[in-house]
């Protein structure tokens, strides 16, 4: 005699239990998109000062192995980029740093839109460059700002790449764009800041020079 099998029906979710389900999916993904987003732009903030850390950690192996002057204060003759402080080239002011900086990657913002160089060859460019350059930075005076992000604007206007000039009473500012209208800086003594509008004016009004020359990529 064969034994018994029980076949129990298949349960199945009615139309308006999936109905259910789906809400309540929706309603997670809308309380959890806007603290996924704060984690995201947390973490990009957290990296990009990161990158300025080991830029400016690069800068200072690499002065110490030149008579403690940063590229910017030497000349192309000795291996520095002295030549290049007037013009729009800021990629030569890190090329030169290859050796110290080891990877392209940490000249680039998480929250940029630019993308790193594969290496220092000849395809790199300012176009793989977040970061600006104080052109006029000293060890001597460490809370010059050495480099930092980009994003800055004059008057509502981005600036653009090249050499910019900036004094105590210029309307400089930080953009919208990365960081929501602040910015990493990094500081001659190897520090690094994240700096609001207020507190980059602040910077302006307390630098040792009456004109900072920041060499923008």
């Amino acid at each position: 005699m064969k034994p018994r099998v029980s076949h129990p029906k298949t349960a199945a979710l009615t139309r308006v239990e999936v109905l259910v389900i789906i809400a309540i999916l929706a309603v997670l993904v809308v309380i959890l998109i806007p603290s996924l987003s704060a984690a995201r732009k947390k973490a990009q903030e957290i990296t990009c000062n990161n990158h300025l850390k080991q830029i400016g950690l690069a800068f200072r192996i690499w002065e110490g192995d030149h008579t403690n002057l940063y590229p910017m204060s030497v000349s192309t003759n000795l291996g520095g980029t002295l030549e290049y402080g007037a013009g729009g080239k800021t990629f030569r002011h890190f090329q030169v740093m290859s050796n110290e900086l080891g990877f392209p990657i940490i000249l680039v913002c998480p929250a940029d839109a630019r993308r790193p160089a594969k290496d220092f060859g000849s395809s790199f460019s300012n176009t793989n460059i977040s970061y600006f350059i104080g052109v006029d930075a000293d060890e001597n005076n460490p809370q010059e700002v050495l480099s930092g992000d980009d994003n800055f604007e004059i008057s509502g206007v981005p600036v653009k790449s090249g050499l910019l000039e900036i004094s105590s009473n210029t309307p400089i500012a930080w953009s919208a764009a990365r960081h929501k209208f602040s910015g990493n800086v990094a500081l001659a003594d190897g520090s690094v800041e994240g700096v609001n509008n207020s507190g980059l004016t602040n910077w302006l009004h307390q630098t040792s020079l009456a004109t900072n020359r920041l060499a923008i990529p």
